[in-house]
């Protein structure tokens, strides 16, 4: 084109996605190792913007090999999933703890430690705000049951319950989704003790619903789906954290 310029497109952040590892049917095939996430999270990333990679668990991943694998990326989502092994934060597991899954909790404890060295912007949903709060040194609550009296968090298998969630004025949160707002939930666990975040959303029973971190640039846990509805807020706020750092890449 003679004596014009066409800017070129901005690049889409890159932003990892954890993920499970799990037997999974497809086709023919049944029962087979697999390494998958619901497609919610996948879908609401990259309406909100991004190109999305999912990081598969592995054990063992060494600080050095956590540091490295974060510098290739914009953002980190730490997805939902079982519940973190208590002894990764001291105690013993009650009766109603799920079975663990120790390359999730190798790889997301070292991920989540290297995005905070470095102030990447990190979302962590559901078990992922779990995951954040044990790796800053905090401890669960490892069955919301026996704290709040009902299963309004978690009614059943494969099943959400509809729960309202305050938020804290003042907060980040607050600023990205309003005062109030019904989510849903799929947690028989919540956060006891968040060392370096605040509180910064409960639901009407008291649960910590979310929290974050105001020093960061963009660090804020829920302990909510927002993947399982169509309110992209909290996936366009991580990726919009990450643009400064896509331009620096």
């Amino acid at each position: 084109m003679t004596g014009t310029t066409r800017a070129a497109a901005s690049p889409r952040p890159l932003v990892a996605l954890t993920c499970y590892a799990e037997p999974a049917s497809w086709g023919v095939w049944r029962d087979v190792p697999a390494v998958l996430v619901p497609e919610g999270y996948v879908r609401s990333l990259r309406d909100a913007g991004a190109e999305v990679v999912l990081l598969p668990p592995q054990e063992r991943l060494s600080d050095a090999d956590a540091d490295r694998l974060v510098a290739l990326f914009d953002a980190l989502v730490v997805a939902g999933g079982p519940d973190v092994d208590p002894a990764r934060y001291g105690q013993s597991a009650h009766a109603a703890v799920q079975s663990s899954r120790s390359d999730r909790d190798d790889a997301e404890l070292a991920l989540v430690r290297a995005a905070v060295r470095v102030d990447l912007p990190l979302l962590g949903v559901c078990r992922g705000m779990q995951v954040m709060a044990v790796a800053a040194g905090g401890t669960l609550q490892q069955h919301l049951p026996d704290v709040v009296g009902t299963q309004a968090h978690s009614p059943g298998p494969a099943t959400y319950g509809w729960n309202r969630v305050d938020t804290v004025a003042g907060t980040r949160t607050a600023e990205l989704i309003g005062a109030q707002l019904e989510v849903p939930c799929y947690h028989h666990q919540g956060v006891a003790t968040h060392p370096g975040y605040e509180v910064s959303a409960r639901s009407q029973d008291g649960v910590t619903e979310a929290m974050e971190d105001p020093a960061g640039r963009f660090r804020l846990g829920v302990q909510w789906h927002p993947e399982a509805g169509t309110d992209l807020r909290l996936f366009t706020a991580v990726v919009e954290a990450a643009q400064p750092r896509t331009s620096e890449r």
